[in-house]
């Protein structure tokens, strides 16, 4: 677990991916949008330790789809049961017609797909647009946001 602590930034944000160069690339990439704390996990199970612990703060995770001891899915499932307002981006090399899948997307569980390999640009914009996606809800929150 890695975190960019220099500045007090208000909105955490966590990656998991049980590649660690990923994590740092995608940790790297994500540096310069202002008012985020960048969390970078290989191991599922303590980034949803981490995530039970701030789960007020937290505004966005990015999963891999296939680790060991957590999948993505899973891990998603958890989080959201914690907290329903927390964006989900899964991020995957394999191809997406599970059935599991298709039901989390069906479900809002996911609420954006990355697929393997990632453009830097892509991430970013996908990223912010969740962030954008987070504080809409978090001002409307009756309104259905997907």
């Amino acid at each position: 677990m890695v975190a960019d602590n220099t500045v007090s930034k208000s909105k955490l944000v966590a990656i998991v991916d049980d590649e660690d160069d990923i994590v740092q690339l995608f940790r790297d990439a994500l540096g310069s949008i202002n008012d985020i704390t960048v969390f970078t996990f290989t191991d599922p199970v303590m980034a949803l330790e981490h995530f039970k612990i701030n789960k007020e703060n937290y505004v966005l995770v990015l999963s891999d789809l296939r680790m060991p001891g957590l999948t993505g899915t899973e891990l998603i499932k958890e989080l959201k049961r914690t907290n329903q307002f927390v964006r989900t981006i899964l991020m995957t090399a394999f191809a997406t017609n599970d059935g599991l899948f298709q039901e989390y997307a069906k479900k809002e569980l996911i609420n954006g797909f990355l697929q393997k390999p990632i453009r830097i640009d892509d991430l970013r914009a996908e990223v912010n647009n969740q962030l954008q996606t987070y504080q809409l809800q978090k001002q409307e929150p009756f309104i259905k946001i997907n």
